[in-house]
């Protein structure tokens, strides 16, 4: 199915979800432009499996709303959307082959060739019954099910954890050759940033429910300097651009929000890494607002 690159693929605007007392998503908007690989990334607890949750159609949020590719969430958009959530529900009864089976029967647009040959690249025997797998290898078999449906959209909700390092960079690279053959458009979400540097081209960062960055990778590290010096030159610093400050007996690092280094004495600067980038703002509370990264 052809595609709008001009309207995001997923579009999520003012998402609110609470369990019981506890607020887990607070306000999130956010989109994922068409074709992209987008990362959400956050730590432990923040909420980004409730997030993709409720972003394809799995829980309701309390407020907010979600159009996948310019249409609401919903029975419409399933066929379109890809997603496999942390625990990779499978059947364990079934077999490798029996499970590829059934892919077939519930999608409309399976490709059972795909399949087979992505099972056999993972090493995944027709005849071995899924309970017996182990959890990574469950972990690939739930993802070849949703890249054979061939979907628009595909949804990963900590894919490489259960997974050894050979098998990361297999997975890394399925993923980057469905979205160069279809344009495919990946959301995946980590808590580790070296699992999402050098494969996204877009990031979502989100800390205690909110959504603090939502960015193009180029943009975002471009918009944003690294200070180091003596805590006393940063006190110059505009409060409104500085991110964070981490300060080291007498001296501090700053993150700090401009195109250009700012004037302030006894400061060098760099431009930040994406890991720079992405932990400073989730060690910022997260009671200020998202920032939205434009073109300078």
């Amino acid at each position: 199915m052809t595609t709008d690159q001009a309207t995001p693929a997923l579009d999520v605007a003012g998402l609110t979800h609470t369990a019981g007392s506890r607020r887990v998503l607070d306000d999130c908007s956010f989109a994922v432009p068409a074709g992209s690989v987008t990362a959400l990334v956050g730590r432990n607890g923040a909420g980004k499996s409730t997030l993709l949750r409720t972003a394809v159609g799995l829980l309701r949020p309390d407020r907010g709303a979600v159009r996948v590719f310019g249409k609401p969430a919903g029975d419409e958009a399933l066929p379109r959307i890809g997603y496999v959530g942390q625990q990779s529900p499978l059947y364990p009864m079934l077999t490798v082959a029996q499970t590829l089976t059934l892919g077939g029967r519930l999608n409309a647009h399976w490709d059972a060739g795909y399949a087979r040959r992505l099972t056999g690249d993972a090493g995944l025997l027709p005849t071995t019954r899924v309970g017996s797998l182990t959890a990574g290898r469950r972990s690939r078999l739930a993802l070849v099910m949703a890249l054979a449906k061939r979907p628009d959209l595909l949804v990963l909700d900590e894919p490489l954890a259960p997974l050894d390092p050979v098998a990361r960079a297999e997975v890394t690279g399925a993923l980057m050759a469905g979205v160069a053959e279809r344009g495919t458009t990946v959301m995946l979400s980590s808590h580790v940033v070296a699992d999402i540097d050098g494969i996204c081209d877009h990031v979502v960062v989100l800390a205690e429910g909110r959504v603090r960055l939502a960015a193009e990778v180029e943009q975002a590290l471009t918009s944003h300097l690294v200070a180091v010096g003596a805590s006393r030159a940063l006190t110059d610093l505009d409060g409104g651009k500085v991110i964070e400050v981490r300060a080291a007996g007498s001296e501090a690092t700053a993150l700090i929000r401009s195109v250009e280094p700012v004037a302030a004495t006894g400061l060098a600067w760099h431009r930040p890494t994406l890991e720079e980038l992405i932990l400073g703002y989730l060690r910022t509370p997260a009671t200020q607002p998202e920032r939205k990264v434009t073109a300078a």
